[in-house]
């Protein structure tokens, strides 16, 4: 008898171990992970039942709020201005969850976040609802405002920048959508809205600005080119370039045209600083054969290319291609060929040279501010350098000539009264048959007031002066003002 219960004993002590296993397994080592699983019925009531903090800009205006309502979850999110600021906030929704601000600062918005640790403890003691935090984003309204009615629903994309600080003072993509219908409590109507967003062939859910398919930065491009010859030693402003109609390309039959189908300078010859002026193809894809393809690598690194940055939504790292022929050197000089960018990272560019050549890591967040009626600023991001992009002296020479392409080039409708405004045109191919991409990037201040700005607006035209200056360069125009106030 003994070695029966012996047994028996053994099987019931697995048992309780067993059971002791899993349930430990279960209520601490994977709580989180169970937490967070969207099946998870318990953990969205909680979660859609707290009061969720707001998204603010400006002077704490709010553009996301939580409101009570009467049914099982207890909180309705409500976006004001919805299309304006869509990839900016993103969505809250009980069906597909989270993107934009509210995905990236979930933990804060719930007030979950380690840092409001204390906070929630007091109102635990005092007995008070614990409430999300507010985040208050670096988005100027009157600037976003203003990149929005510019692009007048045409696609493509506006970012500017505050060059010393990296604060994003507009962040806009086109078309856009709004984000109450996916924020809807009704299942139904949700996925409705979700099966409409994704059949519309302007894919308003990305967010063109920082992600999706990178666009070619064409002549933008030729700002980094000139950068890498400027930061050689064996360049200058003054320096004299081929300008020649066209550039025969080594080992192929292959040639490189200007727009205008003629030579930048008398004797096929023109200065670095005229070939930025009138954006002179041929110039450039010469001066990135001479200079070489580490050269340009290295230099369109130093301006951010290949960075994982979050600020903090995720943004796709920009790129210049490895292992290039001649040719393939020469058109990517041009920004054509394999290179690809974020708006975000063309108006980097530009905010590195406004800031005498340092680049600073771009932010969307201004500030995390207490969500129970007082405001109180709990925590406030520094700027932070990424490193320096070129020298001051290089920064001074870039800045003058792309004053330039304002004054008497390419770019004269970026023009604004009053202030001194540099920038580049830049129109790039997007494929046979497919209209180009309308590019413009500048920067400008006046008084206290500093901007660097990038636009691009899909399929926009067939040549470079006619169309990065004439569409793209208006838009520009437009969010300077706005954001200079003038």
């Amino acid at each position: 008898m003994n070695r029966p219960l012996r047994r028996l004993s053994a099987v019931v002590a697995f048992l309780f171990f067993a059971l002791f296993a899993s349930t430990t397994w279960i209520q601490f080592v994977r709580a989180d992970e169970l937490n967070a699983m969207p099946g998870n019925s318990r953990q969205l009531y909680a979660e859609f039942g707290r009061e969720r903090g707001a998204i603010l800009v400006g002077e704490n205006q709010p553009i996301a709020t939580s409101t009570p309502v009467d049914d099982v979850y207890e909180f309705q999110r409500e976006y004001s201005d919805a299309e304006l600021y869509a990839h900016a906030t993103g969505y809250y929704s009980v069906v597909y969850g989270t993107s934009g601000i509210e995905r990236a600062a979930n933990d804060v918005l719930s007030g979950t976040a380690d840092r409001l640790f204390y906070r929630n403890l007091a109102d635990l003691l005092t007995g008070a609802e614990p409430v999300g935090a507010n985040v208050r984003l670096t988005l100027d309204p009157a600037v976003q405002r203003a990149a929005y009615d510019a692009l007048d629903g045409r696609r493509g994309a506006v970012v500017a920048l505050e060059p010393s600080t990296g604060d994003v003072l507009a962040m806009v993509s086109s078309p856009s959508y709004d984000p109450n219908r996916l924020a809807t409590h009704d299942g139904a109507a949700a996925r409705e809205a979700w099966a409409s967003l994704l059949a519309d062939e302007g894919d308003p859910l990305v967010n063109r600005a920082i992600a999706g398919d990178l666009y070619p930065p064409g002549s933008t491009f030729k700002v980094v080119t000139a950068a890498a010859a400027l930061e050689s030693g064996d360049y200058d402003t003054a320096s004299e370039l081929f300008g020649g109609a066209r550039l025969e390309l080594p080992q192929t039959t292959a040639t490189i045209g200007n727009s205008d189908g003629g030579a930048c300078g008398a004797g096929d010859r023109v200065t670095l600083a005229d070939a930025m002026r009138i954006s002179c193809n041929t110039a450039f894809a010469d001066l990135g054969m001479t200079l070489g393809q580490d050269a340009l690598r290295e230099q369109a690194e130093a301006f951010g290319f290949g960075q994982d940055l979050s600020i903090p939504l995720g943004v796709t790292p920009s790129s210049f291609p490895a292992d290039l022929n001649p040719p393939q050197l020469a058109q990517s000089s041009i920004g054509q060929f394999e290179v690809r960018v974020t708006p975000l990272q063309v108006a980097m560019v530009s905010a590195a040279i406004a800031n005498d050549g340092v680049l600073v890591q771009p932010n969307l967040i201004a500030e995390v501010r207490a969500g129970d009626g007082t405001f109180d600023v709990i925590d406030a991001p520094s700027p932070r350098e990424l490193g320096r992009a070129v020298s001051p002296e290089t920064a001074r020479e870039l800045t003058e000539i792309m004053r330039g392409v304002v004054e008497s080039g390419t770019g004269t409708r970026a023009q604004v009264p009053g202030v001194d405004v540099a920038g580049k045109t830049g129109t790039a191919q997007a494929g046979e048959g497919a209209a180009p991409y309308a590019w413009f990037t500048s920067f400008a201040s006046a008084g206290d007031r500093e901007v660097a700005v990038a636009v691009v607006i899909d399929n926009g035209g067939s040549s470079e002066s006619a169309y990065g200056g004439r569409l793209a360069a208006p838009v520009a125009q437009q969010v300077m003002r706005a954001a200079l106030g003038v």
